[in-house]
């Protein structure tokens, strides 16, 4: 045993009774409980947060499996380390081998590549750890491999008896109460091996005696929220704040939006985000939001933090609370996919600029009719689109009876000028079709 071994590593389970957490997976009739009961294994992956198991299921299964383990980490591995694992598999041949590659994702795809042949032959059975979404981290060929089993943050009844059994194994005679208990699971933060790696170093410190408070906030000050700035935990609680100002719920969308800073976000990133979200899902419907936030974004530049968060505070709460329309969202899209369809059709003659006699001549802006000058203000027999598409209409503010703030006066508006342009444009095609004059 290594003289200064980690907490952690000392008290890692030796058995799936022992496991605490996971119990979707782990208990009576759960998949992994039915695996070692079976004395059946196939190749997978663990998909979870740090410190909530991943390594020691690994070692757990391969164990109860009596198969060789072999252990590869993807930060410190290359093709040499797993053509050389995979020499050892041969060389242990009949003996089952299990090749446990922690941090999977950190391989390139060649790297993931070279296993593909000997998890086909039965070789190897491979068992991967990470802490990114498999579906973008491992290639689809590994990826059809393996059976994804996703693990969850440790609740803090699951980190609560960890604490005990990890006091009770080490035979602590720490005195510690229920609220610095609390202050260490909560600063563990759903990671077990955190929350033992904290407890090492409060056992450093107080040894076998009463804890103090200052004990406690010596250990635990500086810890923060887990939130990984490229990975799922940031991508999931980005998408928790939008989803939470697009459904009208600003409590909740204040509250990712503090989780975000309280990890670490760049502040830009979620100011460009917000302003965003004022266009995409707010719209014409309160045209002030797109203001608001470009202040607010403004506001935190001169600002800075702590000061500068209660203005992205405020606009996201206004983005939550104001009516919301994302016509002008679904209406740009339509434009962009009919753009991508019919390719680059030409400007009709009536709508093109002539700043020259030899433009004139040639006929660009003849027909085009000055709005300025018509009764309404709009010549409504005039169309816009190339004249091989027709005219369409992509703008449909509450198209659904649903239209919300400003966009209820701009949907009768346009309900009133389109129903005029397309009698207009009928008449004009009779009069065209029979021969007359306009």
């Amino acid at each position: 045993m290594p003289q200064h071994q980690p907490l952690a590593d000392l008290l890692r389970p030796k058995t799936l009774a022992e496991v605490v957490g996971q119990q979707h997976l782990v208990s009576e009739g759960k998949p992994l409980a039915l695996m070692t009961r079976n004395q059946s294994l196939h190749s997978m992956v663990f998909w979870g947060p740090p410190g909530t198991g991943k390594t020691t299921l690994a070692r757990i299964l391969s164990g109860t499996m009596d198969a060789q383990l072999i252990n590869l980490s993807a930060v410190l591995s290359g093709v040499k380390d797993i053509r050389s694992a995979i020499e050892q598999a041969e060389q242990s041949l009949p003996k089952r081998t299990v090749l446990f590659v922690d941090e999977i994702h950190r391989f390139n795809k060649s790297q993931q590549d070279a296993f593909l042949p000997h998890l086909e032959s039965g070789l190897i059975t491979m068992i991967g750890a990470t802490t990114e979404n498999p579906s973008f981290a491992l290639n689809n060929a590994l990826l059809s491999r393996l059976k994804v089993y996703i693990l969850k943050s440790l609740n803090d009844e699951d980190l609560d008896v960890l604490l005990t059994n990890s006091l009770t194994a080490i035979k602590s005679k720490l005195i510690i109460n229920q609220q610095q208990r609390m202050s260490l699971i909560r600063a563990a933060d759903g990671d077990g091996r955190k929350l033992l790696g904290l407890l090492e170093i409060l056992l450093d410190y107080v040894n076998d005696s009463v804890v103090e408070d200052h004990d406690i906030n010596l250990v635990t000050s500086g810890q923060t929220r887990r939130f990984d700035k490229g990975g799922d935990e940031f991508y999931e609680q980005i998408s928790a704040l939008h989803k939470c100002v697009r459904s009208s719920n600003p409590d909740a969308a204040l509250y990712w939006l503090a989780r975000m800073l309280d990890g670490g976000c760049d502040p830009y990133y979620l100011a460009r985000r917000i302003l965003r979200m004022a266009s995409e899902d707010i719209g014409n419907a309160d045209p002030r939001a797109l203001s608001l936030c470009l202040d607010a974004w403004q506001s935190y530049e001169r600002l800075g933090n702590p000061e500068g968060d209660l203005a992205l505070a405020q606009a996201v709460a206004y983005l939550a609370s104001c009516p919301k329309s994302n016509a002008v969202y679904v209406a740009f899209n339509l434009a962009q996919a009919d753009t991508h369809k019919h390719g680059s059709l030409p400007v009709p003659m009536h709508l093109r600029n002539a700043p020259t006699q030899m433009m004139k001549d040639a006929g660009f802006g003849k027909g085009y009719q000055y709005d300025h000058d018509s009764n309404e203000g709009i010549a409504f027999d005039q169309t816009g689109f190339p004249d091989a598409m027709g005219e369409k209409y992509y703008y449909q503010p509450g198209i659904k009876g649903d239209a919300q703030g400003l966009e209820v006066k701009i949907a009768e508006k346009l309900n009133y000028i389109r129903s005029l342009r397309e009698s207009a444009q009928v008449d004009t095609k009779t009069i065209k079709s029979s021969g007359e004059k306009p």
